[in-house]
């Protein structure tokens, strides 16, 4: 899915970036102080990264697409880290708040614990977490061959209680895009240390790229 992003970074960059996200990035801000630290999973050219640094927090991104994460650079003078959130090892890091806005859209159901219980080693002890994700049953493919995993609110209070997410905030979002779509956006508190439970071996991990447009 990644190569998708890649391919069509310019076309993505366009149809995005100029896109305002304070309907679903100021949520998570009631919950920080100014200056926090924050990693945008997925930054895509770096619209949210912006957005943040402009009202004092200090934003990383993470983005697979090269090019991508070259545009992010150029429009945030923000860290960008290349990689795979599906395979990069999070638990060097320590930040205060962790964003996701679209990015984690074409994980597979039975993808996104371990995904979450990954990701979630980023934060500090208590850490926010700001997520959305598409709302349906099922899956929706594109013409441009995007496929989108879909999910019920009740599946996701599922998800986020089994890996130690206490749900803050919650909001439903037609797509500023596709007015078919609906977004479901939870801000997230870490109710427990994913470090210490992976040092001691405690919490099982279940078994089991750039963000989708917005």
């Amino acid at each position: 899915m990644g190569d998708f992003y890649e391919q069509n970074y310019q076309k993505y960059h366009q149809a995005t970036f100029n896109i305002d996200p304070a309907p679903f990035l100021s949520p998570l801000t009631h919950f920080l102080p100014v200056s926090a630290s924050i990693l945008d999973l997925g930054c895509g050219s770096g619209r949210d990264i912006l957005w943040l640094k402009k009202r004092g927090y200090r934003v990383t991104g993470f983005e697979r697409s090269p090019s991508l994460a070259r545009l992010s650079r150029k429009n945030s003078g923000c860290e960008i880290i290349e990689g795979d959130f599906t395979s990069f090892d999070f638990s060097t890091m320590s930040f205060d708040a962790l964003i996701s806005v679209g990015s984690l859209v074409h994980l597979e159901q039975d993808q996104l614990i371990s995904v979450l219980e990954s990701i979630s080693e980023a934060l500090k002890p208590g850490g926010h977490m700001l997520i959305t994700l598409k709302e349906g049953k099922g899956g929706t493919s594109m013409p441009d061959g995007r496929v989108f995993t879909l999910w019920q609110q009740s599946q996701l209070e599922e998800v986020f209680s089994r890996v130690g997410l206490a749900i803050l905030d919650f909001s439903r979002q037609v797509s500023r895009i596709r007015k078919n779509d609906v977004w479901l956006g939870y801000v997230l508190k870490q109710k427990r240390n994913l470090k210490k439970y992976r040092r001691t071996g405690d919490l099982p991990l279940s078994k089991g790229g750039s963000r989708g447009i917005y």
